[in-house]
Order: C-alpha cells, then structure tokens, then sequence
C-alpha cells in the first residue's frame, strides 16, 4: 500500500505523533501494529540517548583549507534539548591589513558570512525532517521506495521543498533503525549545489545514534563535518 512509504518515516522521525493520521486509505490492523512497534522502539531509544554524554567536532573547511575546527562537550538536558559546551580556546580573530587591501578582505568575509547565514536557513528545511512535506511529496506522486537485498529500504522524496531537490533515507527494516539521510538541494540557483549526508551507527547496547554529518557547497568548496563520538553514560 502507498500509504506505507510516508508512514515508515514519520514514525521514525516523529515517535510521539499519533498514528490516526496514517489510518486513512484502508490501512489494516497488520500495518496499524507494525507503526506502534516501530514508534515504540524509537520512543525507547531516544530515552536511552539521553542517558549519554558525547564530543561532538566540527570542521569547517573553504577551498581544502580548515578555517574553524573546535569540540564541544554534549548532553541532553532537563528540557530535553541537546546542551554544548566548547572544549579548549576559542581563536582570536586574525588581524587584516590596512588599506585597499584591508578593505577587500572585509567585504570577502562579509560575503562570505552572509553566505553561511543563507546556507544555515536553507538547512533548516531540511534538518530536521518535516514530515507535512514528506506527506507532500507522497500525496503528488514524488515519493518512491526501493528494498535491497540486506534489508535496507531506501526511501526518496522529490520537490521536498525545492523544485529538483531531493531527501533519500535509508531505513534497516530488520533493525527499524535509520542508517542514513542525504539531501541534495541548492541555494540561489540549480547550478549552486549544496548537499547534505547523515550516517548513523549503533552503539554497544543497541542505541541508535548520529555518526557523522557533512554539509557541503559545491559552488563555494565550502565543507562543514560533524563527528559524534566518546559516548559515555552520564555520570560515570
């Protein structure tokens, strides 16, 4: 059944939402339970994540050439929000010549700021994943799934939010984990190609959590990669 395909993620992605939703378009008593085992176990390991302390590094890299690398020490806190504290020095600003010199190194990094600003909004469409566009997607026939061999289910929404864009998930349908999630979409116009690419792994009691996250603009060569490792049990 179509309705299958928006359903899988929504669970995932959205543990708390309520299932009547998804019982439109016949779904069966069969289907109905397979969504509550599955939003059962997202529920169950999104508690086990919040047990964890973790480092968090990030890189960010324009032309090949690291401009920011820093660590941050990661919890959940009493609201539920992730909270961060920044590990080591933060840099000083680097001192810019004076003169016509001065001044056009001022407007590069202006421009490149405005840039990231932009690049930052545009990523907030995509992350976290907003499940009325998925259902979007599905219901103007741009969504589609395809099942491999070793079990995962690759789930592809097209026009997400932008015209020629695209979010692809990868979902274990033994495990009813998530292994991956792409984006590949663009910022001013086609031909600017921004990309976004989400691993997942699991940890030794079976907690599914964030690998590793790379944003990256093509037209800019600009490269940001987030790393998540050193779980922990929180006070321990």
């Amino acid at each position: 059944m179509k309705v299958k395909i928006p359903a899988i993620v929504l669970v995932v992605l959205a543990g708390a939402t309520s299932l009547a939703s998804w019982q439109q378009g016949g779904a069966n008593q069969e289907t109905q339970q397979r969504f509550a085992q599955l939003k059962q176990a997202v529920a169950e390991n999104r508690a086990k994540l919040k047990q964890y302390q973790w480092l968090e590094s990030t890189e960010v890299s324009i032309k090949g050439d690291t401009k920011k690398d820093e660590q941050k020490a990661c919890h959940y806190g009493p609201d539920g929000q992730v909270q961060k504290t920044l590990l080591g020095p933060q840099g000083a600003p680097k001192d810019l010549p004076g003169g016509l010199k001065g001044k056009i190194a001022k407007k590069k990094i202006a421009e490149m700021k405005d840039y990231m600003t932009r690049l930052k909004g545009l990523i907030s469409h995509y992350a976290p994943p907003d499940p009325e566009k998925m259902q979007t997607s599905f219901q103007t026939g741009k969504a589609n799934v395809n099942a491999s061999s070793s079990g995962v289910a690759s789930l592809t929404f097209s026009d997400y939010y932008k015209p020629g864009d695209k979010v692809t998930f990868g979902f274990d349908t033994a495990a009813k984990k998530l292994t991956s999630y792409d984006v590949t979409s663009y910022l001013d116009s086609p031909d600017d190609v921004v990309t976004l690419t989400n691993q997942f792994a699991t940890l030794p009691d079976n907690t599914n959590y964030l690998q590793q996250t790379t944003l990256t603009s093509k037209s800019k060569q600009i490269e940001i990669k987030t790393i998540n490792s050193n779980y922990g049990l929180l006070n321990q």
